[in-house]
Formats: structure tokens, sequence, C-alpha cells
């Protein structure tokens, strides 16, 4: 069992990805990963608050920060890349103590550092590791050929985020490469799917988005693993809306790869959540396995 880390599940793991929060608990607790929950966490400030002020978005994550000292826990974890970058924005930026103390004037109890923000894919890989996890693969995902997506902010910039490659991040790959699947070099692995542009600007994300499920198919993935909700949601709920626009027709399932884990654990799969994406990986998935045994 691993050293006991915070776990911060970010808001839209209690709503709009409430799939990634449970695979994600399920495959932690299955690997010896020890998350405890932080008590009256609050939203970090996800993209918005720091177009508007960067004192009040520090704040806000820094009140999780605080807490999170406040179990006596060193660490901290999330499987959301925008709360990640938040929480390591904040701790950045209140290295200096102008901007610290106007930080502190807003919260209840300050905030005076020594907690560090780390993902859920840097955990597994620092604090389990590769050979560690191999030992819990039950049903190995051989067969099934993985696109890795990571988006745009999970390792980047790199001196803030400080882990794997910003350019050619393989941590994903890795793990799943682990858990039995073939992975498919996705050249594409970094690009911007438009993020939170899916709303006021549909054809954006419409445009960026194709091009990355185009990439995809292109070299014969039979799924897209991601580890961001807003990546996961444009390229899986936006495939109508990409096809409506570019005359395609993509249909291929966008799993988080807390999911695919969770089949080589053999995890049950209503912890899993796969009938909350909009396109179901089951068939895809129960394709691979039959032919690999």
């Amino acid at each position: 069992m691993s050293e006991a880390i915070a776990y911060y599940p970010g808001c839209s793991g209690l709503g709009t990805s409430k799939e990634y929060d449970a695979s994600t608990r399920a495959v932690c607790e299955a690997v010896g990963l020890s998350l405890v929950d932080i008590p009256d966490w609050s939203c970090c400030g996800s993209t918005p608050a720091h177009t508007k002020d960067h004192t009040l978005s520090a704040a806000l994550s820094a009140r999780n920060l605080q807490l999170i000292s406040g179990m006596g826990i060193k660490t901290a974890t999330t499987p959301c890349p925008s709360c990640l970058t938040n929480l390591r924005t904040a701790n950045h930026r209140m290295e200096k103590a102008d901007f610290a103390k106007k930080v502190n004037n807003l919260l209840d109890d300050p905030y005076e550092g020594g907690v560090e923000a780390i993902s859920v894919l840097q955990a597994l890989v620092e604090n389990i590791g590769l050979e560690s996890l191999a030992t819990y693969v039950r049903t190995p995902l051989k067969g099934l050929k993985v696109a890795c997506y990571y988006g745009c902010i999970m390792n980047r910039p790199p001196e803030l985020m400080a882990f794997d490659d910003s350019e050619n991040p393989m941590a994903m790959d890795n793990i799943l490469a682990t858990m039995g699947a073939d992975i498919v070099p996705f050249p594409l692995k970094v690009e911007c799917c438009g993020a939170s542009y899916g709303i006021p600007r549909q054809d954006i994300v419409a445009k960026l988005t194709g091009k990355l499920l185009d990439a995809a198919v292109s070299i014969g993935a039979d799924i897209v693993a991601v580890a961001c909700p807003l990546c996961q949601m444009n390229l899986d709920l936006r495939q109508g809306q990409v096809n409506r626009a570019g005359g395609t027709h993509f249909h291929i399932p966008v799993a988080y790869y807390t999911q695919l884990m969770g089949v080589a654990l053999n995890i049950p799969d209503a912890q899993l959540g796969f009938d909350k994406l909009t396109i179901d990986p089951r068939p895809i998935l129960n394709k691979a396995l039959a032919g690999a045994s």
C-alpha cells in the first residue's frame, strides 16, 4: 500500500465526468493507491477564473491546498488537467510573498505552501510504477489498438507541470501498454481539441476535433484514450457536430484511460461507467478481447 494522497475530484468529476471519477477511484483502490477525500473542497476556478482575476483564481485553488495541508498530507492528486494546472499555478505564484499576501487576505485560513499537486497519471507511474501495475492485470487488453490523447495542458507548460515530455508524453501509452493494449503512435497527442470553445465557437471545435478523430482513424485506432473531461466531451459527445460540419462519418469510441485500465484489472463494469459515454466502447472492447483469446 502506497502513502496516502489527498484526492481532488474537481467539479466535473461529480457531474459531467462521473465515470472518470468512479473509474479513477476503482483503479486506484485496485492497485493500492490510497486516495483520501478532502473535506469541504470547493471549485478551483477551472478555465474561466484566471481570465477574470489572477488573485481570485489562486485563492480558489489555495483554499483547497490549505485544506489538504490541514489534513497533514503533503501530496494531492487530481484526474483533471485543468484542476491540476490551477493547483500548480497557485503554488507557483504564491512563491512571491506579495502575491501570497493578497491571496491569503481572501482566505479564512492562510495557505503557507508545502502541498504538491500531481495528476493521477503521474501518481500511478511514480507512486505505484509500471512493474507493479503489471502484476494487477487480469484480462490483458491484447488486440485493442489504442491512440492515447493527452490534450494540450496535461504536460504543458513543462516548467510548471514538470512531468513527462511536453511534446511526446508517454505515461498513458506506457500504462495502457502495461495493461496489454496495442498502442498506435498518435502524432497529435498534445494538439488542442478546442477546449471550452465548444459552446461559443462550435465551428472551431468541430475543425480541431475533426482533425484529431481523422488522425486516430487514419492510424487504425480502435479507440481513443483520454485523461481530460473536456477533451473527452469534445471528442465523444461532439462527434455528431463534427460529422455534420465536415460531412464525415466518425464513430470511434473515446474512453478514459482509467476505464480501459479497469477492464484489464477486472473491475466490474458498473464501476467503470461505460454507459455514460456517447459512443459505447464495449462492442469494440469485447471484439478485441475475444479475438485475442
